[in-house]
């Protein structure tokens, strides 16, 4: 009986042992899983990005766009630490920290950007673009075929800068005022606070007025008390700072797009795996295309904003834009900043009549 006990007890680790060695042995996922997700094996990424704009500005809001969608199209791995409303500078600050690679990522208007890539001053022609529908204008400022673009991309490259697109939709900057601008001559004199941008300030003089730089942080009080009778801003731009309390009239002259670049250090963009470039790159395409759809109704809503708070809306038709385009003084400026830009002027203007 023992020795039957025993044998039964040794057939019974034997046959444990044959089923123990028949189980396949545990594998990792299957290869495929990383196929599935790009950034599986990625290390986790952390870029900075910053804006100056008001509070509620498109650029802040088109920035964080970015900084969410980045994230969820990586599920977390490449993020953006955002500081809009000039956390981390004014726009001269924040595009000399993006040229160190101190911060990564910029959104800001087109204008102080020419003075660190020369070409931007394309964007200095006054009413080049204010015959023109948002989607025209998209073609040629983000199209992949855009020859324009190619070219300027190439521009911010030599500079330093890797060019991630620009957010329009045919909204401008707008002329407020303490004085009824029906037509040209309505301009004759007009003391104007500007940016500190010849091509700007050539602008004004041409058609009559009398622009003067001022820093905006004197704008309110300067239109307050008189010493200037005019600024010039984007519709939200004029809410935000509550330049209605201090001026009579909105004219729509339209003489400058309210265009918004993003632009990422070239050696940061650079050192991103492919698949974060392009994480970033079809996050910068997806909030381009939410924010288009915002920009018109931005605009219009804070044009009724200010209507509301007592101003009077000054429209003009294509002949005000045409007669001012003809003006000596104007051509003498376009012929100007086509020669600083290298033809892209020309370029631009040629792509825009095209479509």
């Amino acid at each position: 009986m023992k020795k039957f006990a025993a044998l039964f007890l040794s057939m019974a680790m034997a046959m444990s042992l044959a089923s123990c060695g028949s189980t396949p042995a545990p594998t990792s996922a299957p290869a495929s899983q990383s196929n599935d997700d790009p950034y599986a094996n990625l290390d986790p990424v952390e870029l900075v990005g910053a804006d100056s704009t008001g509070k509620g500005a498109a650029g802040q809001v088109f920035g964080e766009l970015v900084a969410q969608k980045v994230s969820e199209i990586t599920g977390g791995k490449l993020t953006i630490d955002y500081h809009p409303n000039g956390d981390l500078g004014g726009d001269a600050d924040l595009l000399r920290q993006m040229q160190s690679n101190d911060i990564q990522i910029v959104v800001c208007q087109t204008a102080p950007v020419v003075s660190f890539i020369p070409e931007m001053a394309v964007f200095d022609l006054p009413m080049v673009f204010s015959k023109y529908d948002g989607n025209t204008i998209d073609k040629v400022l983000n199209g992949a075929d855009s020859q324009f673009k190619t070219q300027l991309s190439t521009a911010y490259e030599t500079a330093g800068f890797h060019l991630l697109g620009f957010l329009q939709n045919a909204t401008y900057r707008l002329t407020t005022a303490n004085k009824n601008l029906t037509d040209l001559a309505s301009f004759k004199g007009l003391q104007i606070r500007t940016m500190e941008n010849n091509n700007h300030m050539a602008f004004w003089t041409a058609i009559g007025a009398e622009p003067t730089p001022l820093a905006f942080s004197e704008l309110y009080f300067a239109l307050q008390s008189g010493a200037v009778d005019a600024e010039e801003n984007a519709a939200d731009t004029i809410v935000g700072n509550n330049f209605n309390e201090v001026q009579k009239y909105l004219a729509c002259t339209n003489h400058i797009l309210y265009a918004n670049q993003i632009a990422i250090n070239k050696g940061a963009y650079a050192d991103l795996d492919p698949a974060y470039q392009e994480a970033l790159d079809q996050a910068v395409n997806v909030a381009l295309a939410v924010m288009r759809l915002e920009l018109t109704k931005i605009d219009t809503d804070n044009k009724t904003t200010l209507e509301k708070g007592g101003m009077t809306i000054i429209n003009y038709d294509n002949s005000f834009f045409d007669e001012i385009l003809n003006l000596q003084g104007i051509k003498d400026l376009y012929s100007k900043i086509d020669k600083e830009v290298g033809g892209l002027g020309t370029s631009l203007q040629d792509a825009l009549a095209a479509g």
